[in-house]
């Protein structure tokens, strides 16, 4: 396995020859089976500070990574290092892990006639051809339009662009051995305002395949400043039941939560509080939750799992009951189901919404909690009682009053997700998870 010069399109045919290799070694070697990733990745780093650079740095790493199976015995290794005496031993560090592991009868590839045939191209490779000066000066620009938004920013917490870009090809033993290249290009910048003896910080960022299309890193330095000055003067309030309303670049997390509960593997653990749900009435009747595998450049869409097999669009949640678990194909067998072709995770989950965006949302609410900041875990997978610090602000007769920190919201996600009021059509487009701001009946909010 020689190195890979280029990173990109032109470098799957490469990759792919590599995953043919490995296989055919493990093969050689005795294994019964395997699969193999084999991925190639550069990136450029650049952070300011204070109107300095601070760091430029670039990355490349090479690698892969073979599980292989005897029979129904296990066993993986991973390797940076490349050539023809890298991949026997790598193999045969697979293959003596796999000689000494148990057996499992729900171990193995995914069947021969599920893999992937036709596969979507989902135009998710666009190159930025950004140099590490027009990078800093870029970042710069965004430090210093916050700087220039208001004379309550007194400091910087670090202004970063990243552009990345890759290669991975995946392969098995059954003769399936596709891959794809990709990009994702960001922008974010960190401040920090001052006032009456105060400090807040506060961030805003944006991230897109394609770096042309990145929010203009002055917008996105005038809202980390907007925001940071927006939480000065922040203080408790009372602990109370009121109602909550999660900041859409949050309340993915929720989601998020929800997808980790409902996912094979906590699940035939017996280690998730939706254990058993399925056809069960778990949201309100109007929310549906599908995922969209297939979207053209979206940051989460993938032509195939990681066990090989086509991803399709489906419904997890449709008119508030859950229709399925999110399963690969090792979960599904533990657990006596089809794999979802989720293998790696869900890609691109959409939660329905209604036409209120977050200021209709707010005057809905009345008084309570906007949550615009979170901290610490605080998720009891088993039991489903979340508990997580919180910042934000607070609001009565549907208008924010003042900014609110050192707080704490807690409740049982069961009961969360069945008082959810609304969710608005602020979409965040940012993440793998859309969603609009979530408003929830009640939570107890602990303070002073």
């Amino acid at each position: 396995m020689s190195a890979v010069d280029i990173v990109g399109p032109q470098a799957v045919p490469q990759l792919q020859a590599q995953v043919e290799q490995i296989i055919a070694e493990a093969k050689k070697q005795g294994a019964s089976a395997c699969e193999v990733a084999v991925s190639v990745e550069q990136g450029l780093s650049t952070t300011v500070r204070q109107r300095e650079v601070e760091t430029v740095e670039f990355n490349r790493d090479q690698g892969f990574g073979i599980t292989l199976y005897v029979g129904q015995r296990k066993g993986s290794a991973s390797t940076s290092a490349s050539g023809e005496a890298a991949i026997r031993e790598t193999v045969a560090a697979a293959l003596a892990i796999a000689k000494h592991a148990s057996e499992d009868e729900c171990a193995g590839l995914a069947d021969a006639a599920l893999m992937a045939r036709e596969l979507p191209q989902l135009d998710l490779y666009h190159a930025w051809s950004i140099t590490p000066e027009q990078a800093i000066e870029q970042a710069l620009s965004c430090e210093a339009a916050a700087f220039a938004a208001d004379q309550r920013i007194k400091n910087a917490d670090g202004t970063t662009l990243n552009t990345h870009q890759g290669c991975r090809v995946y392969g098995n033993s059954h003769g399936f051995v596709s891959g794809y290249a990709s990009t994702r290009h960001s922008l974010s910048c960190v401040m920090i305002a001052e006032a009456a003896g105060q400090m807040q910080r506060d961030y805003w960022y944006d991230v897109n395949r394609q770096g042309e299309l990145l929010a203009d890193a002055s917008s996105i330095g005038r809202l980390a400043a907007e925001r940071a000055v927006s939480r000065l003067g922040a203080r408790p309030v009372p602990t109370c039941e009121v109602p909550v309303l999660f900041a859409a670049e949050l309340a993915g997390g929720l989601f998020g939560s929800f997808l980790a509960a409902i996912s094979g593997g906590n699940l035939y653990r017996k280690s998730s509080f939706l254990e058993g749900t399925l056809g069960q009435q778990l949201f309100p009747e109007w929310l549906t939750i599908d995922e969209r595998p297939h979207i053209p450049r979206a940051l989460g869409s993938a032509a195939f799992d990681g066990d090989g097999l086509a991803t399709y669009a489906k419904s997890f949640v449709e008119r508030g009951e859950l229709l399925s678990y999110v399963l690969s194909t090792y979960s599904g067998r533990k657990l006596g189901m089809p794999s979802t072709a989720n293998a790696g995770g869900v890609h691109n989950m959409f939660v329905s919404h209604g036409d209120e965006d977050q200021k209709a949302l707010l005057k809905r609410m009345g008084r309570g909690l906007l949550v615009t900041e979170l901290m610490g875990q605080g998720l009891n997978m088993v039991t489903g009682d979340y508990s997580r610090g919180a910042g934000g602000y607070w609001v009565e007769n549907g208008e924010i009053q003042f900014p609110v920190q050192e707080v704490t919201i807690a409740g049982n996600l069961r009961d969360m997700f069945k008082q959810i009021v609304a969710v608005g059509n602020d979409l965040e487009l940012r993440s793998n998870i859309r969603t609009g701001s979530v408003l929830i009946e009640r939570m107890t909010v602990a303070g002073s």
